[in-house]
């Protein structure tokens, strides 16, 4: 194993650097999430239902979850910036093929192997990002790769289903191929050589959960609050069609104020982890649950929906954020093989978020999916608050 810690001289590369992996997570997370946008466009034009335009979003997340942790320790040897680079140019293949492919079978098999590369980077990405600057500034470092994600809410994703309305989605796809390129280039320009630091073996990898109790813990709850959180969120722009009438162009707008909400939410927990990462998370979570259910009682006009909207943003902003430093805080000594865990739980429940999420869209119409996010979010809630009302009664 290669625990080298190499880090940049020049301060600004170093923040160049954090910035190229800032770069690298929107267009990542862009790809995986952009079918949100553009469900209904893509069934329309492949023949296929919207719930099973939704595999779009669950293949990707299959992949990207269960294969990150062998991947991960196969490549434990590999330079993390020539890892990096690959991971780019796959995704950038990959958004060419989903954009030319003329059957929806061979879209779900591309979108099956981008995930694999998705998943590798969410779990090397942070930590690389962390080990260019200064240890001081490594948890600033973080926050700013992790503020890709409300760029991608705020600016990706509405763009993403803006640039369908403008042209088609097959447009869409190969434009944001053409954005992976220019990271791909900035990524290699940039970034220092970065030998792999803290990986360790698949059955290492494994174990961490069995042996780190706090790890478990944080491993089940990403799990709850994504399932519910992407369940929803998956099929937000059917349900707002059917219960509030929105347009394509409305639809648009609320995506956005999502972002913003997500970046105000990344900008306030920002602050309050380091006074209380447990209490902000908690925040977070109850802020999820409120915004879902806003949605389902009195979410039927534009205004209640852009309240709605922006709570949902702000809220996952923040817990998004905190399940990150918490991962860290369980695993700070093999914080790469944790985040290869944390990957594996996020993106699989992702995944059966979607599945969930479509099955119950086709069988039970879109508002029941809003009703399974509210369900697994306050179950995420109530899991954090038992096990802190037992820590504090055990000690």
């Amino acid at each position: 194993m290669v625990t080298q810690d190499v880090r940049p001289h020049s301060t600004l590369r170093a923040w160049l650097g954090v910035s190229a992996i800032t770069a690298s997570l929107f267009v990542f997370l862009t790809t995986e999430l952009m079918p949100v946008g553009l469900l209904t466009p893509v069934s329309s034009s492949l023949g296929i239902s919207v719930g099973v335009a939704g595999l779009m979003v669950t293949l990707y997340g299959v992949s990207a979850g269960l294969g990150v942790p062998f991947i991960t320790a196969w490549t434990r040897r590999v330079n993390r910036r020539v890892l990096l680079s690959a991971l780019l140019a796959i995704l950038a293949v990959g958004n060419v093929i989903t954009a030319v492919s003329p059957n929806y079978p061979l879209v779900l098999t591309t979108r099956l192997v981008m995930g694999f590369a998705s998943g590798v980077f969410w779990a090397i990405g942070v930590s690389m990002a962390m080990r260019l600057v200064p240890a001081h500034r490594a948890s600033r470092a973080a926050a700013v790769v992790m503020s890709g994600i409300s760029i991608a809410a705020v600016v990706g994703i509405p763009l993403g289903t803006l640039l369908e309305s403008l042209t088609d989605w097959r447009t869409t796809f190969l434009i944001w191929s053409g954005l992976s390129v220019l990271v791909f280039l900035a990524v290699a320009a940039i970034i220092p050589s970065l030998p792999s630091a803290n990986a360790v073996s698949v059955r290492e990898v494994f174990g961490l959960p069995l042996r780190n109790a706090p790890l478990r813990l944080v491993l089940i709850t990403v799990v709850l609050f994504v399932l519910g959180h992407f369940g929803a969120y998956t099929f937000i722009r059917p349900f707002l069609e059917a219960n509030a009438s929105a347009t394509p162009a409305f639809i648009t707008v609320l995506l956005m104020m999502y972002g913003v909400g997500g970046a105000a939410g990344n900008f306030i927990a920002g602050y309050t982890v380091n006074r209380s990462l447990r209490g902000s998370f908690v925040a977070g979570c109850a802020g999820l649950v409120v915004s879902l259910l806003l949605l389902l009682t009195i979410g039927h006009g534009q205004a209640v929906s852009i309240v709605s909207l922006v709570l949902w943003g702000v809220s996952f902003g923040v817990v998004q954020l905190c399940q990150i430093n918490m991962t860290q805080a369980a695993a700070p000594d093999t914080f790469e093989a944790a985040m290869s865990l944390n990957t594996m739980a996020y993106n699989t429940s992702i995944a059966l978020g979607a599945l969930f999420g479509g099955l119950f869209a086709d069988h039970a119409g879109v508002t029941s999916v809003v009703w399974f996010g509210v369900a697994l979010t306050a179950a995420s809630l109530l899991l954090t608050l038992s096990a802190s009302f037992l820590r504090r009664r055990g000690g």
